[in-house]
């Protein structure tokens, strides 16, 4: 983290007797992926913005075991699981935050049945609650003029059916929002879900995140927003594939509203 921003530890808080608002779940791919630590930056430098009394665990937060869950290691997961159950319910945490989907999903539908229960919250539902409260203002004028389509990442989308809340924070930027033919309850998976971003794709005519980049590319866009790291990856690969680098960007929703 650059110096600017502000990233208080929970054990510091707790040694402090002060309970944060949110607890920030990082996530492995916003801790140690190099791109989606900007995103990672992104989102803190909003949160330091609208003044939100928030912490991380540090080095006390570990994977949530949901990749080892989807790939079938039960065992592995619980483990995990349980491991950062004990540490969260120690520090008497309520409400978390992440960017990262699958952690979402993860912590909010997994977690409570080994009794971590806690009101769990993807990053833009988070900013579309700080931009309606009034706590954070966007200058809707950075990307007047752009075309940005938006990404549904399958585990806050289908998994969960939130589909309003990247939407409303997107109507903020005061750019053309166009959707791809494929959205909401229809959009395609980039890949990453279903691993393909840890292997090599099985035999086909496509791998699946070339298609998803057909899909946003045919709506003409200047950027192609997603709110999931692995999202980000794949179709970051995607306009690479196509070689359309220099004519779409690929942003998460935390740093087109922190550039805002």
């Amino acid at each position: 983290m650059s110096e600017e921003l502000k990233v208080p530890i929970m054990a510091d808080c707790f040694a402090a007797e002060k309970q944060p608002e949110i607890l920030f779940w990082v996530g492995s791919a916003g801790s140690f992926d190099d791109r989606a630590k900007k995103i990672t930056r992104a989102f803190v430098k909003i949160l330091n913005k609208a003044n939100v009394d928030f912490a991380v665990l540090g080095t006390e937060e570990s994977c949530t075991g949901d990749i080892a869950k989807r790939a079938g290691n039960e065992f592995l997961f619980q483990m995990q699981a349980v491991t950062n159950i004990e540490v969260m319910n120690a520090y008497g945490v309520k409400r978390i935050v992440t960017c990262d989907p699958h952690s979402f999903n993860c912590l909010k539908n997994e977690y409570p049945s080994l009794g971590g229960k806690y009101e769990v919250l993807h990053h833009t539902q988070f900013i579309d609650e700080l931009i309606k409260s009034g706590r954070l203002k966007v200058d809707g004028n950075t990307y007047k003029g752009k075309r940005i389509t938006f990404h549904d990442p399958c585990y806050l989308g289908r998994s969960n059916n939130e589909y309003d809340a990247p939407r409303n924070v997107l109507a903020n930027t005061k750019a053309t929002i166009v959707e791809m033919k494929r959205n909401k309850q229809t959009a395609l998976c980039c890949g990453a879900g279903g691993a393909q971003m840890f292997k090599e794709p099985e035999k086909g005519a496509m791998d699946i995140n070339i298609l998803r980049t057909e899909d946003a590319l045919e709506t003409s866009p200047s950027i192609i927003a997603t709110g999931c790291p692995y999202c980000n990856t794949m179709l970051t690969d995607g306009i690479k594939n196509k070689e359309k680098e220099t004519e779409v960007s690929v942003l998460d929703i935390a740093e087109l509203i922190a550039n805002s």
